[in-house]
């Protein structure tokens, strides 16, 4: 950085988060009554400060002779604005104490608690330019001093220019007395930070807005604690997505757009274009064609379990990691399987579809508790296990199948194979994935298998099941019934027709693809995957990718990290090593997976390297993407 460069920073809800004289309010009136409106008339009158209503002379009279304070009250307070600093200003630490020499905190504020918190950064007293207040004997204080430019109406612009500073000086504030250092024709460039406030009135006057300081660092080309600033990576959020998820993304500092209720494919490829992250409900279609439109896409949330309506394929190939959450709606597809299970066994479909018809039927077909009965259990997952437990509580004797060596939960019993649980259990409950190995797994033997008048049950996986083999064996009485919730072809986006031979039966239970659908689940999901996606854009972390290699990584310490995602080709990971040899650099860590489409290759290296390896190793033969973390 140019030492000609001059960065002058306002203090407060700018170096830190909070208004300084609304904290000293908060501690002083503790315990009194009218604590509530003297803090809401201090409010008022630093926002008729800030807009230039008042005079700030007017403004900073008329909130301290609503103030009692003690010299003791600035220490409390000192503690609490320590604790308090603009969350992308305390990552850049190193930053401040490295420039010190270039960084002035100019502020209507006072250096008595200033002094002390940004000393903590490396920044001189020297460099805070502020109001100071004044005491009497026994420590309390009486006033402030009124000689002070900072006390008074463009006071900032005024004490810039007295610094009479090298250079040029780029002002970093929320607020027009910041702007005015730029009006006045003294500092050259005026930031709008909108990290904590967001004032309408300077964001046409700024050169620039500034979500956060590492977005400053980033246009100036400025050494930052981030790889990229966390405001530039944008989030959209498609209708059916849960708010919980929003707060999430604009906590970790994204940009967070919400989409509107009507979102065409149309307008999704326009909406897509800049996005980083596309978060989706459950039944929204994401195919190659959406996926074009969007190069800068590194990541897609399905805010579901299901990845049916994903081209996982298609966004693998493009560098897309995919993730869903399968397991934050387990416990309401279990108790959706428990309520089909209960109404099949007491014939509800039947019987309903006759009292639609003006028919009353009691005694032609009987029901059957469900206690005594036997579940066969295929697939110990876990939502297999869930279904395991509540079964047993409610009486049910539980048998299971799994490929894997599944340890049995509570009184179930392990079946070795599949023929020996459907010709023991009275009711099967499917609990399978979508895999490509998974398609028709269930079919014309394995109904065959089952004892006749058995129940069967699929609220895992269309593609999983032989769907004509389904409708012969419920047809034919085989089976006295089924519930079913997923289909090998369900309508697009969740809307359109539906077609299946099954609606002419009335010993079915059919439902649209909502096992995991709960307000619940949603809450679970906007909780889980939104931090399953900040893990991989922070860290690298593909764990519970369902699209991507699995490497769960170690914390980033004192290292940049070069991520390379790339086509399965032999020698790559050669190519990638003979690089950053060629250039020299030391590997200090190195992880790699690969699935029969894409490898995934991390390494971590010394900080100091020239930009020429990045570019290399940009330029390697089938990469499809690469990026770095620091």
């Amino acid at each position: 950085m140019s030492q000609q460069k001059n960065i002058i920073i306002d203090f407060d809800s700018t170096f830190a988060s909070v208004e300084a004289l609304e904290e000293i309010a908060d501690i002083v009136l503790k315990g009194r009554k009218d604590k509530s409106k003297i803090l809401n008339e201090i409010k008022s009158i630093t926002n008729l400060g800030v807009d230039g209503t008042i005079t700030f002379n007017e403004s900073l009279s008329r909130r301290m002779e609503l103030l009692t304070v003690h010299r003791k009250d600035l220490e409390k307070v000192i503690r609490r604005l320590k604790r308090k600093i603009s969350t992308s200003f305390s990552r850049n630490k190193a930053f401040f104490k490295k420039y010190q020499g270039n960084i002035y905190i100019i502020s209507n504020g006072f250096k008595d608690f200033i002094d002390p918190v940004v000393a903590d950064y490396g920044i001189d007293s020297d460099h805070v330019l502020a109001n100071t207040f004044l005491y009497n004997d026994e420590g309390w204080i009486t006033g402030f001093d009124e000689k002070n430019l900072l006390a008074h109406s463009k006071g900032k612009s005024r004490t810039l220019k007295a610094l009479n500073l090298p250079g040029e000086s780029y002002v970093i504030g929320d607020s027009y007395t910041d702007y005015e250092m730029k009006e006045a024709g003294i500092a050259h460039k005026f930031f709008a930070f909108t990290e904590n406030v967001l004032r309408e009135n300077i964001l046409e006057k700024a050169d620039h807005i500034t979500p956060s300081f590492d977005e400053f660092l980033y246009v100036n080309d400025m050494p930052s604690a981030l790889s990229y600033p966390k405001n530039r990576i944008k989030v959209l959020l498609l209708n059916g997505v849960d708010e919980r998820a929003a707060e999430l993304f604009r906590g970790e500092g994204y940009e967070v757009v919400l989409a509107s209720k009507k979102t065409t494919k149309s307008s999704l490829k326009k909406l897509i274009k800049d996005v980083s992250i596309l978060g989706v409900p459950a039944h929204q279609a994401v195919d190659g064609e959406l996926l074009d439109q969007a190069s800068r896409l590194m990541a897609i949330g399905i805010f579901g379990g299901s990845t049916n309506h994903v081209d996982l394929a298609a966004a693998a190939s493009r560098g897309v990691i995919v993730f869903n959450a399968p397991y934050a709606n387990t416990r309401s597809l279990v108790e959706m399987a428990i309520g089909h299970i209960i109404m099949l066994s007491r014939n509800v479909p039947y019987l309903s579809r006759q009292l639609k018809a003006g028919k009353w039927e009691i005694s032609k077909r009987p029901g059957y508790e469900i206690r005594g009965k036997k579940l066969g259990i295929i697939g110990y997952g876990n939502s297999g296990t869930q279904l395991s437990v509540l079964a047993e509580s409610l009486g049910m004797d539980v048998y299971y199948y799994d490929i894997f060596d599944k340890q049995a939960i509570g009184n179930a019993t392990r079946c070795n194979a599949l023929r020996d649980l459907l010709r023991r259990v009275d009711i099967v409950s499917l609990h399978v994935d979508n895999r490509p190995e998974n398609e028709h797994f269930f079919g014309k033997r394995e109904f065959k298998a089952m004892r006749d008048g058995a129940v069967f049950i699929n609220l895992s996986s269309g593609q999983a099941v032989e769907m004509d083999e389904l409708y012969k064996n419920l047809k034919s009485k085989k089976l006295a019934g089924a519930g079913i919730d997923v289909f090998p072809v369900e309508p697009v986006n969740g809307q359109g027709e539906f077609t299946s031979r099954l609606t002419e039966l009335d010993n079915v239970l059919l439902t649209p693809h909502i096992g995991g659908q709960t307000l619940e689940a949603q809450e679970n999901t906007s909780e889980v995957l939104p931090g399953q996606i900040i893990e991989y854009v922070n860290t690298g972390s593909t764990f519970n990718g369902a699209n991507f290699p699995v490497l769960q990584l170690p914390i980033l310490k004192n290292a940049h990290r070069l991520i390379h995602i790339h086509q399965n080709k032999p020698g790559i990971l050669a190519r990638i090593n003979s690089v950053l040899a060629q250039h020299g650099i030391n590997i200090i860590g190195q992880y790699l997976q690969t699935t029969e489409e894409i490898g995934y290759v991390i390494t971590d290296i010394n900080k100091k390297y020239s930009q020429e390896v990045l570019k290399d190793l940009k330029d390697i033969s089938a990469t499809i993407k690469f990026r770095v973390l620091y």
